[in-house]
């Protein structure tokens, strides 16, 4: 195995940086060429690797690709999970080199999905292919790789429900989480859900002159910003009403093993480039970010932005909101809490609209499993110690349906870091990531086999 890697290991990376330079952004329509063209691309290296079946899978938006290598009907069957679009690189000029021109520099890789999610499905896809080239599958696997988790994976719900036999197994390992760090192993126990909503203040029936105006009316602008700042207290508590009901506190056990992961406040602010850290007034910068729920603006915008002067009241005001979740908490009823609570607080100069977008549910996964003593065992084998549980602040919202759906749980086998920029300009991802990941793999197929038995 470790001779295959060493021989194929600029194979594999030129072949990442080929599909790196494919623009797959599913949530603008202008690039839903490269989109197909990026599930094209995983669909022919899936047979490369040595699976049957692979297909393009078509949705109403985006296709899936399906591959599958059934080598012993009674063996246990691992799924493999990952998306194939990107999230917008927009702004461009912020990134040093151009997004979908993947750049080496400094043992990482520069471009637009480099971590998330193209170079951490890919390990799997290398990884297979090196196990079935050298010593041989020792579980059945399913690979399902989707164009449409940026948006909401808005049709893979129904792809799953129709696909129920096909996509039965034991066990769903999923990249697109992080560790710690390069010499701090870990694996992430739970993700957050999200809410995520777009909100619209509307005052006049057309933009104003602020001179003639100004003063007169309310500007949907500063009403806007009044209305957002008003969702939080001062202890950076949210302001919604019920939104804490279902929210269940971690135990002071519970919390001391999360503290235990290494963690320097200063080198964050360092790295951040921040005076200080903000947040909920009672927890830890770690807590804030992984077993707390959030409200956070995404994006604003009213009036004239252009170059220069122009000195108009707008007639709208618009945000994009989105709340992180954490378990007994859920999308629906989040949404309609904040739905209610906004417009209930809006003054009637202006009318106000929600709009919801996509959600997820919080997920969380056994740490006393067969399925996470392989995952651990496997980080154990590469790195030479033990990872360190830890819950991870992002979302996942496929992971819930799995479940439901399917009856299996998934593993967050991620090899990302928090520092890979994810969704920001100058994306990265590490060679060292990329190639550990691919070395890592093999081993949980290993140990979940012999743990099966």
């Amino acid at each position: 195995m470790t001779n295959y890697l060493e021989t194929n290991k600029q194979r594999f990376l030129d072949e990442l940086l080929d599909l790196l330079r494919i623009p797959s952004v599913s949530a603008d329509s202008k690039f839903k060429g490269d989109v197909r063209r990026a599930a094209e691309f995983v669909k022919d290296k899936l047979t490369a690797a040595g699976l049957d079946s692979a297909t393009l899978y078509e949705t109403p938006g985006h296709p899936i690709v399906y591959a599958e290598k059934i080598v012993d009907a009674s063996k246990p069957t691992v799924l493999v999970y990952g998306h194939y679009d990107v999230q917008p690189a927009d702004p461009y000029e912020l990134w040093k080199t151009p997004p979908f021109e993947p750049t080496i520099r400094n043992e990482r890789i520069y471009a637009r999905g480099a971590c998330d999610d193209k170079g951490q499905f890919y390990m799997h896809i290398k990884a297979i292919e090196a196990m079935m080239a050298t010593d041989g599958l020792p579980c059945n696997v399913k690979v399902m790789i989707e164009g449409e988790e940026e948006v909401g994976s808005d049709h893979l719900g129904e792809f799953v429900k129709e696909h129920k036999d096909m996509l039965k197994g034991d066990v769903i390992l999923i990249s697109d989480t992080s560790i710690i760090s390069n010499e701090t192993p870990s694996l992430e126990t739970g993700l957050r859900g999200l809410s995520y909503v777009e909100v619209k203040v509307t005052g006049p029936n057309r933009d104003l002159h602020s001179g003639v105006y100004g003063g007169g009316v309310a500007n949907p602008i500063n009403v806007l910003c009044q209305m957002i700042a008003s969702l939080h207290d001062e202890n950076g508590r949210i302001t919604l009403p019920g939104f804490y009901d279902k929210v269940t506190d971690l135990n002071d056990d519970e919390r001391a093993e999360l503290a235990k992961a290494p963690f320097d406040l200063e080198e964050y602010k360092r790295d951040l480039a921040v005076g200080d850290v903000m947040g909920e007034v009672g927890y830890s910068t770690n807590e804030r970010t992984s077993i707390r729920p959030t409200l956070d603006v995404n994006g604003i915008w009213g009036g004239y932005t252009g170059e220069g002067a122009k000195t108009v009241l707008p007639s709208t005001a618009s945000a994009k909101i989105s709340m992180r979740l954490v378990p007994n908490q859920t999308p629906d009823e989040i949404t309609e809490l904040f739905t209610t609570h906004f417009v209930s607080i809006a003054p009637a100069g202006v009318s106000v609209t929600v709009t919801p977008h996509h959600g997820g549910m919080p997920y969380v996964t056994p740490v006393d499993s067969v399925e996470f003593e392989a995952a651990s065992k496997a980080f154990e084998d590469a790195w030479g110690k033990k990872p360190i549980p830890t819950r991870g602040g992002g979302s996942i919202p496929i992971t819930a349906l799995f479940e439901k759906e399917l009856g299996i749980k998934s593993i967050l086998m991620g090899f990302g870091l928090d520092s890979d920029a994810l969704h920001s300009p100058n994306e990265s991802y590490g060679l060292f990531n990329f190639y550990k990941g691919i070395e890592t793999i093999p081993y949980f197929y290993k140990h979940y086999a012999a743990l099966k038995q």
